[in-house]
């Protein structure tokens, strides 16, 4: 919602502020399709050719971010330091009873109980992966760190490519508003025998390409990257919060240490109170028993 706000806001703003100093709308209106599908045109061919397909489909799926925000909600992080405490405790109950749970997570009772992690195919496969092989003795806190961690980062570097996708576009659009507009003159020097009101739209008419690609580029396309790169930053600290818990329990930090060390590295903003967490792992307690 603040996005779309966001864009309304810099349309608002530009055009009724060129309109309120006495500016028409008429030249820009007529030269926008020519001047935009130069433009545009040029920087979508860029894209393609700078892209793969699955690279271009990532970033058109991943535009949506910049409206819905990050994925994970102070809830989520809530239900999985609960998810994670029910895993470590039943795991240093019964190592052999984890296993069904680790290897089948998609028919696992404590599993199904959080479905918007379950659906998350990387967070459920980094808590398999990571408990299975503590279970084969794979134990060694710091070489699991330095694995989680490099895993970790390989996944944040993959969803930061739509970001700096669009952040490629928007540093070129400048200067294709720029191409734009030199054929705008170009095209203008070719009439230079009319009249100077002629001559006056014709110009005004090339330097219209130079706004757009200026405007495409600091107004829209590089805010796009930027709130995409920090959605990107934001979900990551959910791999992360993971990485922090099982790597506690590798070290043998009883249960409860554990759940707060992965609570005290939420994110502030999402981080549930002591009491709160406290109150739904007693819960868990209770239904256990």
């Amino acid at each position: 919602m603040l996005g779309i706000v966001g864009v309304v806001l810099i349309f608002v703003m530009v055009f009724g502020g060129y309109l309120l100093a006495g500016g028409k709308l008429g030249i820009i209106l007529k030269s926008l399709p020519f001047e935009m599908m130069m433009i545009g045109g040029a920087a979508v061919g860029a894209f393609l050719i700078s892209n793969d397909s699955s690279a271009v489909k990532h970033t058109l799926k991943d535009l949506g971010k910049v409206f819905k925000g990050p994925k994970w909600s102070s809830q989520d992080y809530r239900d999985l330091l609960c998810l994670l405490y029910e895993l470590i405790r039943l795991a240093r109950q019964s190592p052999v009873a984890i296993e069904e749970h680790t290897e089948a997570p998609e028919i696992s009772a404590i599993f199904l109980r959080y479905p918007r992690i379950l659906a998350d195919r990387e967070a459920v496969h980094l808590i398999c992966d990571t408990l299975r092989s503590a279970s084969l003795s794979y134990d060694d806190p710091h070489q699991v760190e330095e694995v989680l961690e490099k895993r970790i980062d390989e996944n944040l570097h993959h969803a930061m490519h739509s970001s700096h996708a669009l952040q490629t576009v928007a540093d070129g659009l400048p200067a294709l508003g720029i191409v734009a507009a030199v054929l705008g003159v170009i095209k203008t020097m070719g009439s230079i025998d009319q009249p100077p009101e002629v001559l006056g739209k014709m110009i005004g008419g090339a330097l219209v390409g130079t706004f757009l690609g200026v405007f495409l580029a600091y107004g829209l396309v590089d805010p796009f990257a930027s709130k995409l790169k920090n959605v990107v930053e934001e979900d990551a600290h959910f791999y992360q919060l993971i990485r922090e818990v099982l790597v506690a329990n590798l070290y043998n930090h009883p249960t409860n240490i554990c759940i707060e060390v992965g609570r005290q590295n939420t994110p502030s903003h999402c981080r549930p109170s002591f009491n709160d967490l406290e109150e739904a792992l007693k819960t868990i307690k209770q239904e256990a028993a």
